[in-house]
């Protein structure tokens, strides 16, 4: 194993370790928490309630914890596992634990879900060579060990393949290894992206970046911006100070073309100051030790000490040469070909934001006023930036600030120098870096080819959380639950797709909803605003404070669930927020001040017209800052000058959340990767782990908040062959012998297995499970093992015991023969005829072996020859068996081809035909919509028509108030121009200049009054605007109708033209009636006092009116109401119309996927009928060829059993090959009805799909149903939507009213505003003409022609006014008659309104009476309901308990089952033992039989012997007689003796057999008597046992079938209750159907007395309204009458 590979596979071998699994199953191991460790491993020793005595491993130790403590532990399978998400207990001490043994393996990347978790190793690992690149180029994320590189390659593999954007996300601590991780991304896609390009690619490249290719510079952007933006912490030597989002795009072919980078809250104020053993920003010690003397002098930089800035001095990080570093940096800017200019430009500003540290000020002894004593560092901050020093430092020390319209230098404070001074360091060093990653931008954004798509690398700080938190750690945190929630919604969808893909039911929870109020509560705008909104709002205030902003936040967000105010006065934090990862406090210090980022405007506008170009472009955007005024609050002329920039000021909280709402967007529409970075100690160590820490930051990363969104679906998922595989065990008969589909099989096994219904679900490639059953599983299956190993183990020591046994008995019996020999032996060896015999035996044989050997010799050829031949026989029927089952292997996969056409055009089929059914559904529904659609553009039309209808009525209207009202203009114009001539020649004009003056202070007051009533107007016109934007688009279509109307218009007018020549004739007529105006003044006077009771039985209208307005007002309460059930309606509108149109889309997809499926089914039937007549055929051929098989075979039978019968006698070989071929042969028989078999199967399973299809059709037709009820409800909220629509159009009348009104309310004011402008017109004229008549009174002598032509002119002036005097008395006189008819009609409508006043009366009655029935029969469907549910809850949990109950009995018919196996075995047993027995009796008899008749031929050779012995005595007693037979006599006594020899040694063996024999009858009578005694022990104790459960069995049956009858009883009970209710419901429900026909009758019927009120009290406004104006009228005539006989009198009066 190579380095590598230690760090990236690890060793795996616990996982195979018996000892530890046989550990964890014995012991009941889980964790405990614990103080140091986190968590302890620990064992289970008693459980006592909600308590349990647990044994810790490590000490031994026994310590009481609570249940919820305890967490279970995983198996050994899943030590050190890759992706946590596989495993099977998901809980903190789990995840701890694998990746701490990850971890001290030296593996420090492991996925979890998502996530790849990687952990710093503070060590240098070689897991990021070329090599270990190239072994992950193109590998699946699952097949490589877990590693940046596969993420990364996941990354651009799914975005070269999907063209979809990717991204991939870095989060964690300072120090966890964020940058080095993504650095390692960019350099994998640097050297995956570039190493495909040719030779001829690169030289082109090479000429359009002539400074080194695109790569190498993307890869030297990280030198710089870490130099810039990275410094020194506590925790990190290199930690990034901001955040970044590194986008690389890539082409068409996946090339890198091009780059950009974004950053995000750089820390700033590290600038200016830093912690103790921590450095500023790189680039600042970079610049002091790298800098060469010529650039020294040219920066005017100087030692480390002498820099305030730089707090703690020269600190260096081990390991790193500040020298060398600067060089790079250098030597990367050269590379991204950014000029030297600006290179210096750049380390000027660094070297001037150092100096500005160095700016000392003090305090003056009489005033608070600072003063600069020395300004050696404001000299060359100014040398640096190119600005004046005495400019610079009286901006400093005194700047100007804008009070109203004036400037003024204020003085400023020792403090609020200082505080001048780091605010300008900190926005030049944060502009400066701004402007230097655009510049790199510009650099890596050369190229002119286009990207395709791009990856972005997500570079932020993770989740903080200290003792106390600030406005930086809010928007960090604020990012990272956004960040947070696009995981969860991620997560969310690829589990949905997950589900979906598989074909599981589960109800989907979006978790990315969970942080939604967190979320609303920093950044919600309004209703009730965020944090920021809030912030932003009291940045507006000069006089706003952090406790303001707190008080203010904790006023509108305090019932909020996710914050919290602090608990104790004392506490430190101002308020709580609870985060996802946890609770954080927060302390309000200086959050306005750096949510303004508040900057000197002198200072910056000096910097904007610097002589250093460089300078002066990084502050072109001056007009943008808060100026430090707005932070002095100076209450009025700050807030003056601060309103003026309204516009252009965005505070920082504002411009953060434009950056994270752009970044989540662009998030958004890319497949994001999530890479979570853990610090494992503050230390800085290798190999060493805090738990506390780690865990810590899971939390905050979001891991943990992964796992229980994992634990709320099924974590844990296994592929069937692997379920089958590893748990078939626990269910050994569940599946049947022979082949069966993997689903099926792990369907048996759940069943056998019993699992929950709502632990498992069954995919179509996988089974899911809940967190935790797997390893409740692995239990089972340990302890199954281990009966089944002990089971093994003893049957092994049984057979080696028994094989010990026989051996034994054995050699017993063999040491018993080699005595027996022995003793025979000793008995011959001295015999002499023995030793003859053993000398003469072996001569015997000699002769004749030559013979045998010549006999055998000839068998054996024989033998040879028939084996020959039955040799090439076997052969011949091997080569015929070898065809045949080639053919049979053709057919077979020809019928297997055939069977799964058939099948898949089946399954084509059955789609195409639900397919069919679900469009023709779709288009039905369509059609029915289209229908009722095209109902309402009929109605939509009607009432457009009716609309226009309306619009000419009010257009015509509308020109004959304007032909009234310019008729009126006309006369005003005239009778002005001819007071005009008579006040010229008149001397009076200083009496008019007064009562002018008087007049024009009136018409100031009314301007005054009409400004507030503007104000009021306004206010009213922005509440109505927002009301006039939801109508704006109901008005485009009117103003569309205008436009055509306008043209009827222009035809009107020419009317009017006509009928202004008509009216000039009246005028004529007019002047005729002149002399009837005397008569007409008496009866003025008359009706003045009838104006006067008029005017009173008003004041009682108005009275009135109020009433009817407080009705009004009640009526339009409810009218909003109604407008707000309206909203909600048209909500659901719209959303039923995004419905109707995604299924419009819908159905023209699926119209065309009809076409072309219609095609292919047509195709697919032709192939079809073609495969069928084929597989018909083949059949046919197949009969056949099976017939044919059939005789062959018969004559082989017959052939086969010739030659056996033939080689029987001589050799045994024919038999095996005959047996041999009898196997094959019945094997091609059961393969024969095996696929006979599988013929029937598939037959029945297209009765099966014929049965689902006739299912399905019937399903159909009750959604058809149900779709018929669905349109019923959809019309009825139509109908109701028609209605909503008529009361918004009332309420759309009412807004254009009030909008009428506020028009004329506008225009009065405009006219009123004219009327003034030509008063102080009229002043200036009649000044002039004071001055002009004083010098023509000295001069009337001189003048008195003159005085005649004026007298002359007077007289005509005096008819002129007589005609209109004449006039005028006409118009009264009309006026006059208009306002008795009007007082009639007013009368006549006074009766109508009370009429309608008591109708509306009665019905406001009537409709309460409606109203609180209705309100009844609610209450009481209410309770019908609520007591519906709780039945329906009770029924349900009667169904538990009668299927719980099923399940018993079904157990306690297994139990009886095995019950009666069990005695049927036993029985059997008995029988074979009794049988066992009889035999061996049996035999026992037929040796004793045996025993008998060997002992009668012994006692007859006993007998014979003797006989013998007696003729042999007297033989030999007669010796003499008989001399000549001696030599017989001694031969047959030989023979004799052999004989009598031979039997002796039967005879022994003889006894030796009867001796055994009877051991053995012994020993089985014995074993027989106690197999006997123990068998009926046995027995009855089987006996016994079974007749107690079988009573215990009997009692259980009769409680549970009166339990069943009881839960039968109830549930009949429940039923007719049900019933009944179902009725009453019903019933109900007409009644109240009943009620809501009657209350939308009343409801009608009012609203059209509404409508008639309207009228009503429209024409009694206009009666009044006509009324004041006539009365007005009369009164200005009167006044003008007066004023000309004033005038006339005066005249005359002059002219006498």
């Amino acid at each position: 194993m190579t380095d590598a590979d230690k760090f990236l596979y690890g060793d795996r071998s616990a996982l195979t370790d018996p000892l530890a699994q046989a550990d964890w199953a014995t012991k009941k191991l889980v964790w405990v928490p614990s103080e140091k460790m986190g968590f302890e491993a620990g064992s289970i020793k008693e459980e006592k309630g909600d308590e349990c005595v647990v044994e810790l491993t490590d000490s031994g130790k026994k310590v009481k914890f609570n249940k919820d403590d305890i967490q279970k532990m995983n198996p050994p399978k899943f030590s050190k596992v890759e992706d946590m998400a596989e495993l099977t207990c998901l809980n903190e001490a789990s995840v701890l634990h694998n990746l701490k043994e990850r971890y001290y393996s030296g593996l420090i990347y492991t996925y979890s879900g998502l996530f790849c978790v990687v952990i710093n190793p503070y060590k240098h690992l070689p897991i990021y060579s070329e090599e270990i690149v190239n072994m992950y180029k193109g590998k699946k994320r699952h097949e490589m060990p877990p590693h940046i590189y596969a993420i990364t390659d996941t990354a651009y593999r799914s975005m070269m393949q999907d063209r979809e954007d990717q991204s991939i996300l870095c989060t964690g601590e300072s120090g966890a290894g964020k940058t080095e991780n993504t650095k390692k991304v960019i350099q994998y896609l640097a050297h995956v992206a570039s190493s495909f390009k040719s030779k001829k690619d690169q030289v082109s490249k090479s000429s359009s970046l002539p400074f080194g290719e695109l790569e190498k510079q993307l890869l030297q952007a990280n030198p710089i911006l870490e130099a810039f933006g990275n410094a020194k912490t506590v925790k990190n030597d290199n930690s990034s100070r901001f955040g970044k989002f590194i986008r690389i795009n890539f082409d068409v072919n996946g090339y890198i073309v091009g780059a950009n980078i974004e950053t995000y809250l750089l820390e700033k104020s590290r600038a200016v100051r830093q912690a103790k053993d921590e450095r500023g920003f790189h680039i600042f010690y970079y610049m002091l030790t790298g800098a060469g003397e010529k650039l020294r002098s040219e920066l005017c930089l100087e030692d480390y000490s002498k820099y305030r800035f730089l707090s703690n001095g020269h600190v260096t990080i081990p390991g790193q040469q500040d020298k060398d570093l600067y060089a790079e940096t250098m030597e990367a800017f050269n590379i991204m070909s950014i000029p030297d200019e600006e290179i210096t430009g750049l380390l000027k500003l660094v070297s001037a934001v150092l100096q500005l540290g160095n700016m000392t000020f003090k305090k003056e002894r009489n005033s608070d006023q600072a003063s600069l004593p020395d300004d050696t560092a404001a000299q060359k901050v100014c040398h640096l930036l190119g600005i004046n020093v005495t400019d610079f430092t009286r901006a400093i020390l005194s700047p100007r600030i804008k009070v109203g319209r004036d400037y003024v230098q204020k003085a400023q404070t020792q403090e609020q120098a200082e505080f001048a001074v780091e605010a300008l360091a900190k926005a030049s060093y944060e502009r400066m870096f701004r402007w230097l990653v655009m510049r790199i931008n510009k650099a890596l954004d050369k190229t002119k080819r286009q990207g395709a798509s791009f990856i972005g690398i997500l570079d932020i700080a993770g989740f903080e959380i200290f003792e106390l938190n600030s406005f930086e750690q809010l928007c960090i945190n604020y990012t990272n639950e956004k960040l947070q929630q696009l995981f969860n919604h991620t997560m969310f969808i690829l589990e949905q797709e997950e589900y979906q893909r598989e074909g599981i039911e589960w109800s989907f929870i979006d978790f990315g909803l969970d942080l939604q109020p967190c979320i609303d509560l920093i950044e919600k705008p309004a209703s009730p605003p965020g944090i920021l909104a809030l912030l932003d709002e009291e940045c507006w205030f000069p006089k706003a404070t952090d406790k303001s902003f707190v008080e203010k936040v904790s006023q509108e967000q305090g019932s909020h669930p996710k914050f919290q105010k602090p608990k104790k006065l004392k506490d430190d934090a101002d308020f709580c927020i609870i985060h996802y990862a946890g609770k954080v406090d927060y302390k309000a210090n200086a959050w306005l001040m750096k949510n303004m980022d508040p900057l000197n405007e002198c200072v910056a506008t000096l910097l904007n017209q610097s002589t250093d170009k460089f300078t002066s472009d990084l502050w072109r955007d001056v007009d943008r800052i808060v100026g430090l005024d707005k932070v002095a609050g100076m209450s009025d002329s700050a807030q003056g000058a601060f309103k003026t920039r309204k516009g252009m000021f965005r505070t920082v909280g504002q411009l953060y959340k434009e950056q994270l709402t752009n970044l989540m967007t662009t998030l958004r529409n890319t497949n994001p990767n999530f890479v979570r970075c853990i610090i494992p100690n503050h230390e800085k160590k290798a190999g060493k782990l805090e738990a506390h820490l780690v865990l810590d930051q899971l939390r905050c990363n979001g891991v943990l908040e992964g796992i229980r969104i994992c634990r709320q679906g099924f974590p844990n998922r296994i592929v069937f062959q692997e379920f089958r595989q590893r748990y078939e065990i626990l269910t050994p008969t569940a599946i049947p012998k022979g082949f069966m589909d993997g689903k099926q099989a792990c369907v048996l096994m759940i069943k056998a297995l019993e699992l929950d219904s709502n632990l498992f679900r069954i995919g179509q490639s996988k089974v899911f499970f809940r967190a935790g059953v797997l390893a409740h599983l692995e239990e089972e299956r340990d302890i199954k093992i281990t009966d089944v190993i002990i089971s093994f183990q003893a049957w092994c020591r049984g057979y080696v015991a028994r094989k010990a046994f026989t051996k034994r008995q054995q050699q017993l019996t063999a040491m018993r023969v080699i005595q027996r020999n022995c003793a025979a032996y000793l008995k011959l060896r001295n015999w002499q005829w023995w030793r003859l015999f053993t000398k003469v035996k072996p001569l015997l044989q000699v002769s004749r072996q030559e013979e045998e050997m010549l006999a055998k010799e000839e068998e054996l050829i024989k033998v040879k020859e028939k084996q020959e031949k039955a040799e090439e026989l076997i052969k011949e029927y091997e080569a015929k068996q070898q065809q045949l089952n080639a053919e049979k292997s053709a057919l077979q996969e020809q019928l297997q081809a055939e069977t799964d056409l058939c099948a898949e055009a089946e399954e084509v089929r059955s789609r195409l035909t639900i397919k069919k059914q679900e469009l023709e559904e779709i288009l039905h529904d369509m059609e029915s919509r289209l229908e009722e659609e095209e109902e309402r553009v009929v109605q939509m039309q009607i009432e457009r028509k009716k609309m226009q209808q309306n619009i000419t009525e009010l257009e015509q209207q509308l020109d004959e108030e304007e032909a009234a009202r310019q008729k009126l203009q006309m006369e005003k114009v005239t009778t002005d121009a001819k007071l005009k001539k008579l006040e010229e020649g008149m001397m009076v004009l200083d009496d008019q200049n007064n009562k002018l003056n008087k007049e024009k202070k009136l018409l100031e007051e009314r301007v005054s009054e009409f400004t507030t009533n503007l104000a009021e107007e306004e206010e009213k016109s922005k509440s109505l605007q927002k009301l006039k934007n939801k109508h704006e688009a109901m008005i485009t279509d009117l103003e569309e109708r205008l436009r055509k109307e306008e043209k009827v218009r222009q035809e009107l007018e020419k009317n009017r033209r006509k009928l202004e020549g008509d009216s000039t004739e009246l005028h004529d007529q007019i002047a005729d009636l002149q002399a009837q105006i005397a008569e007409l003044r008496a009866q003025l006077a008359k009706k003045e006092e009838e104006l006067l009771a008029a005017l009173a039985r008003i004041e009682e209208e108005s009275a009135a009116k109020n009433t009817a307005q407080k009705k009004i007002r009640e009526l339009e309460a409810q009218i909003s109401e109604l407008q707000e059930d309206l909203e909600m309606e048209r909500q659901a509108r719209s959303k039923s119309e995004k419905q109707r149109r995604d299924l419009g889309e819908e159905l023209e997809a699926l119209k065309t996927e009809l076409e072309d499926t219609l095609d292919t089914t047509a195709a697919q039937q032709e192939l079809r009928s073609k495969r069928e007549s084929e597989v018909a055929q083949l059949k046919k051929t197949l009969e056949d060829e099976a017939k044919a098989h059939e005789q062959q075979m018969a004559d082989m039978r017959q052939k086969h059993s010739q030659a056996f019968d033939e080689l029987n006698e001589q050799l045994e070989q024919a038999k095996k090959n005959k047996a041999s071929v009898e196997k094959t042969k019945h094997a091609l028989e059961s393969e024969l009805n095996e696929l006979q078999i599988e013929l029937k199967t598939l037959t029945q399973g297209k009765g099966d799909s014929e049965n689902r299809r006739k299912k399905a059709e019937t399903q159909v037709q009750e959604l058809q149903v149900k779709h018929g009820e669905s349109e019923r409800q959809r019309k009825e909220l139509a109908d109701k939507i028609t209605k909503m629509q008529s009361e918004l159009d009332n309420a759309n009348s009412l807004l254009s009213a009030a909008e009428g009104k506020n028009i004329k309310s506008s225009k009065d004011l405009s006219s009123v505003e004219s009327q003034l402008q030509d008063a102080q017109e009229l002043l200036q004229e009649e000044t002039r003409q004071k001055l002009s008549l004083s010098t023509r009174l000295r001069q009337l002598e001189e003048e008195q022609n003159s005085l005649r032509e004026l007298l002359e002119e007077g007289e005509e002036n005096k008819k002129n006014v007589e005609k209109q005097v004449s006039t005028l008395q006409t118009q009264l006189a009309d006026m006059k008659k208009k306002l008795e008819h009007e007082a009639s009609s007013f009368e006549g409508a006074e009766e109508n309104r009370k009429k309608i006043q008591r109708e509306l009366e009665s019905m406001t009655l009537q409709l309460e009476e409606k109203t609180a029935a209705y309100d009844k029969l609610d209450k009481t469907k209410t309770r019908l309901q609520q007591e519906l549910d709780d039945l329906m809850v009770d029924q349900d949990h009667l169904r538990q308990i009668v299927s719980n109950l099923e399940k018993k009995q079904k157990k306690f018919d297994q139990m009886l089952a095995e019950e009666k196996s069990i005695s049927t075995r036993y029985a059997e047993e008995r029988d074979k033992a009794e049988a066992e027995a009889r035999e061996k009796e049996t035999r026992a008899l037929n040796l004793a039989r045996e025993l008998e008749t060997m002992t009668t031929l012994k006692d007859e050779l006993d007998r014979t012997n003797k006989q013998f012995k007696a003729e042999m005595e007297d033989l030999v007693s007669s010796k003499d007689d008989v001399g000549k037979n001696v030599h017989d006599l001694e031969k047959s006594k030989r023979a004799m003796e052999q004989q009598l020899e031979e039997m002796k040694i039967q005879l022994e063996e003889l006894e030796d057999e009867l001796q055994l024999t009877e051991d053995a009858k012994l020993r089985l009578e014995v074993n027989l008597q106690a197999m006997k005694t123990q068998f009926e022990r046995d027995l009855q104790a089987r006996d016994e046992q079974g007749e107690e459960r079988r009573k215990q069995l009997v009692k259980q049956v009769r409680e549970m079938e009166v339990e069943l009858e009881d839960e039968r009883r109830q549930r009949a009970l429940a039923l007719s209750s049900k019933k009944k209710l179902e009725t009453d419901l019903a019933d109900l429900e007409a009644q109240i159907d009943a009620a809501n026909k009657g209350r939308d009758d009343a409801l009608k019927q009012l609203k059209k007395l509404q409508a008639q009120m309207k009228d009503i009290m429209r024409e009694l406004d206009e009666l009044r309204l006509s009324r004041d104006e006539a009365v007005n009228e009369a009164k200005e005539s009167e006044k003008k009458l007066k004023t000309l006989e004033a005038s006339m009198l005066h005249s005359q009066e002059v002219w006498r």
